[in-house]
Order: structure tokens, then C-alpha cells, then sequence
């Protein structure tokens, strides 16, 4: 599988690639620490729900997946260290995006992080964007990830509800992202502001982004969603 193929391959190079240089400290503002560990909660879960429950002929490809988000959440918690602060356990929106994940099945449970993948995108890219190189450097090896996780997911999900059925989908989907998103902005809106970018802007980037996932899951495309611009691997990274 094509999908395997390329995981492997990143775990790979991941084994080989040195370390950032966390002894050289991040100078990161308080509301942007409040932020990363907002969304170190979120990269650490454990994903035994979603290994179980996925399709055999993405099973190993999930679970190198899950080994990716697990180790985001480990660059961010040394990057919270860098910066001489600790990770939190828990946050409101991290317990609830877990609730709807596994209240559902796994077609419908691959939707709701695809709605915590694609808010990623713009997070990280304005993250990545940080006036600090640490925090640079951390932001671009987890975007380059997330780059590749949302077309994995789609191509997960695309074709499983045709028809009327997709189209009543699709519309709860949009639901479910304006509230997320609301929730984001809301939570994380002096982060945003610290690391140059308003909400109105983050929430237009994330929805039309969100737009092109909508249009493959359920419009039929044969290939995954393109991040245009905002391709974000470094070289040293490949």
C-alpha cells in the first residue's frame, strides 16, 4: 500500500534526522505557551480507539500515524521545556474532541480529527512563522507531518457516504467545524494575534482549506487534497 509505503519511509528518515537543539532555550510569550500546551494535549493521545476500530487495510498505516501525533506531542512538550514550562494533563476541547471520536464509528470518527487536522495546518504554519527558532524549527517538522495526514485521512473516508447521505454528512461536518472553530478562535485568539495573524484570517485559511477536504471526501476526487502555498517540509527535512 502506497500509504504504508510512505509512512515507513518518514519513520525512517525520522530515526536518522538529528534532534532540534532544545539546550539553546525558546523565548516564547505567555499566551503562546498557554497555546502549545493546548495542543500538546491534543497530539498525545494514545490512539488504541482508532487502531482497533480501522479498516485492515489501513491498520499500519494508523498506527504509524498515530506514532507521528504521538511524537508532535513529544517535540512540543520539549519545546514547552525549552521555553521553561511544563505540559498540562488535560483541556476542555481535548476532552471533548475524544468524546465525539469515540461515540461514533470509524467513518464518522475519522472526521472529527480531520477537523483537528486541518485546524492544524494554519496553527502550526502561523507557529511556524514565531519569532523564535526553536519554536520554528518545531512548527515546520509538525506541519510537514500534518501536510501528509490530511490527504491520508481523506483517502480513508472519500466515497463512504454517496448520494443524499453525503450531502446530509457533509452539512453536519461544517456544523461540527464552525463550532471547532469557534472554539479555537475563541481559546487561542491572543496566541494567534502574538504570532501575527487575526482570527477572522486563521478562520478564513482554515475554511477553505476544510472546503477542498469536503470536496474530496464527498465530491469524488481521485487525488489528495493539495496544500498549495503553504507546503512546508524544509529540505533538511527530506
Amino acid at each position: 500500500m502506497e500509504w504504508l509505503k510512505e509512512f515507513r519511509e518518514e519513520a525512517q528518515r525520522r530515526s536518522v534526522r538529528p534532534e532540534p537543539e532544545w539546550g539553546r532555550g525558546a523565548q516564547l510569550e505567555p499566551a503562546v505557551i498557554r497555546s502549545v500546551q493546548r495542543f500538546q494535549v491534543g497530539e498525545s493521545g494514545d490512539g488504541v480507539n482508532l487502531i482497533a476500530k480501522a479498516d485492515p487495510r489501513y491498520r499500519q498505516a494508523v498506527e504509524l500515524f498515530v506514532a507521528e501525533e504521538q511524537n508532535h506531542a513529544r517535540l512540543l512538550a520539549e519545546l514547552l521545556k525549552a521555553a521553561g514550562s511544563a505540559t498540562i494533563a488535560k483541556h476542555w476541547s481535548d476532552t471533548v474532541f475524544v468524546w465525539l471520536r469515540r461515540a461514533l464509528g470509524l467513518r464518522l470518527e475519522l472526521m472529527v480529527p480531520l477537523i483537528a487536522e486541518v485546524v492544524a495546518l494554519s496553527y502550526y504554519k502561523a507557529l511556524k512563522n514565531s519569532g523564535d527558532p526553536l519554536a520554528r524549527e518545531v512548527a515546520a517538522r509538525i506541519l510537514a507531518d500534518e501536510e501528509r495526514h490530511v490527504p491520508f485521512q481523506c483517502d480513508q473516508l472519500r466515497g463512504s457516504f454517496p448520494g443524499v447521505k453525503g450531502k446530509l454528512v457533509a452539512g453536519g461536518w461544517r456544523v461540527m467545524m464552525a463550532g471547532a472553530l469557534v472554539a479555537v478562535t475563541t481559546d487561542h485568539g491572543r496566541a494567534l494575534r502574538t504570532l501575527g495573524i487575526t482570527r477572522l484570517r486563521f478562520a478564513a485559511e482554515v475554511l477553505g482549506r476544510f472546503e477542498e477536504v469536503v470536496a474530496d471526501v464527498h465530491g469524488g476526487r481521485t487525488a489528495p487534497v493539495a496544500t498549495g502555498p503553504f507546503r512546508a517540509r524544509p529540505r533538511t527535512l527530506r
